[in-house]
């Protein structure tokens, strides 16, 4: 069994054939799905997609790309969700230095904020983080972020990040990336961050994994990420999926 604990079936790539992209997961023993919103389309999505079905679970929050669109009433509302019997976290927030959308300190200003909102409604949060992950960790050192914890999503930094990471509280969390033939770093922290901090995603529709690189992702693909782990750390791809399943059903809380 496995669970790709971030996945956007909120995203318009799915509208078309959404049930048969569930069917196809469900089928590869995918047997829970945690649906991520980042902004009004896409939390409202997440949050029909968890009431419709009893193995999907909902993250709500602000993505920083778009931090400069969030407003004060945004935040209440998110506040206010974070209430709902399927919603397991806050996010994805973060920081995204790579796009200019949304300046640095407007985006640092956001990210705080969910943060804080997050240790009052005592949910983990979950990390986007892009080309700013000196700012990510202090920022979440700042804030005491480890009171709540949460998932440095896809994850593609050091070793030493990671273990940064795991110290405040935080799982490690690989997608896609960790497939391709040239992403030194997540195969790096793949072999050598323990099994017992690591949980597994897709990002879909994004990050497709080898094969299917350049393609759509859908959450299906999960159990792609799970063997190239196990064939990393020489563990038997079994114990990969019982140990990532435990620690997301353990970390979320899900029933």
């Amino acid at each position: 069994m496995f669970i790709d604990t971030h996945v956007h079936l909120n995203a318009e790539q799915f509208n078309e054939d959404i049930e048969e992209a569930i069917e196809r997961a469900r089928q590869q023993q995918v047997e829970k799905m945690v649906v991520v919103g980042f902004d009004r389309p896409t939390i409202k999505r997440a949050l029909e997609l968890a009431e419709a079905y009893p193995f999907i679970y909902a993250v709500v929050g602000w993505h920083p790309v778009d931090a400069i669109d969030c407003t004060e009433e945004d935040l209440a509302w998110i506040e206010e969700l974070a209430a709902h019997p399927k919603v397991v976290g806050i996010g994805e927030t973060g920081l995204d230095y790579h796009w200019d959308k949304s300046p640095k300190d407007i985006q640092q200003e956001v990210f705080r904020k969910q943060i804080h909102l997050a240790k009052r409604v005592k949910l983990p949060v979950i990390i986007h983080n892009r080309d700013a992950t000196e700012d990510v960790l202090r920022i979440l050192r700042e804030e005491h972020a480890e009171e709540i914890g949460g998932v440095m999503h896809c994850f593609s930094g050091s070793v030493e990040s990671a273990k940064e990471s795991i110290a405040l509280n935080f799982m490690i969390s690989l997608g896609g990336p960790v497939t391709f033939k040239n992403a030194k770093k997540p195969k790096q922290v793949a072999e050598e961050i323990e099994l017992k901090h690591l949980m597994i995603e897709t990002d879909a529709p994004y990050l497709a994994p080898h094969p299917y690189r350049g393609k759509r992702n859908e959450p299906s693909y999960v159990p792609l990420v799970a063997e190239e782990i196990a064939r990393l750390k020489g563990l038997p791809l079994e114990e990969v999926a019982e140990e990532t399943t435990k620690n997301a059903i353990n970390f979320f809380k899900l029933s």
